[in-house]
């Protein structure tokens, strides 16, 4: 009886060393775990260029959103008071997306602060410190004005950093992130230029 109890421990022991060996096929889906394993698998895949998308668009969305705090107090217009909800609404989400991916993936998390963003490249739509001093003594049309305008070139920045990640990206998450990136924004761009008038 015993033996038969260990023949039968030691053949399932064998049988799952087996179908674990087995569980992935080529293309890199799960046959036996279905869903979970898929997600699992999608999150390990990624490149250097996910890791650059996520770690220089986490900095750009929490300048995004500093400017957003900034229209409490600055202006009573409701089309830029509504801009600039929607923005933070939309960016602080995918930022908290952003710090998840990149820890799962062991990489190094970015703070919000601007302190890694002095050698960012302004043409990826930052703005400078100088730039968010003057904005902050604005008020009122003044400061609408120069808001949309700052902005727009930031969701611009934003939209050509999302194409890269479309172009060289291999993380299906990020990439697709990517894309409601570019969706969203563009229509923000539409929607400040209308506001601009």
């Amino acid at each position: 009886m015993r033996t038969t109890i260990t023949a039968l421990i030691a053949a399932a022991a064998g049988a799952a060393l087996v179908l674990t060996g087995c569980g992935t096929d080529s293309a890199g889906t799960s046959s036996t775990s279905g869903a979970s394993t898929s997600a699992v698998e999608s999150q390990a895949q990624f490149n250097d260029a996910d890791v650059v998308f996520l770690e220089g668009m986490y900095p750009h969305h929490a300048q995004a959103v500093q400017m957003a705090d900034m229209v409490a107090g600055h202006t009573d217009n409701a089309d830029v008071v509504a801009l600039a909800a929607a923005i933070k609404a939309a960016q602080q989400p995918e930022m908290d997306r952003m710090t998840t991916w990149l820890q799962q993936w062991g990489q190094p998390v970015p703070t919000p602060d601007m302190s890694g963003m002095h050698g960012m490249n302004h043409g990826a739509g930052m703005m400078s410190a100088d730039q968010m001093d003057a904005l902050t003594a604005l008020s009122g049309t003044e400061f609408d004005r120069q808001w949309l305008t700052m902005m727009i070139e930031h969701h611009e920045g934003a939209i050509d950093m999302a194409n890269t990640e479309l172009a060289d990206g291999e993380n299906p998450e990020a990439r697709q992130m990517a894309t409601d990136i570019v969706t969203a924004q563009q229509k923000e761009i539409a929607d400040m230029q209308a506001a601009l008038g």
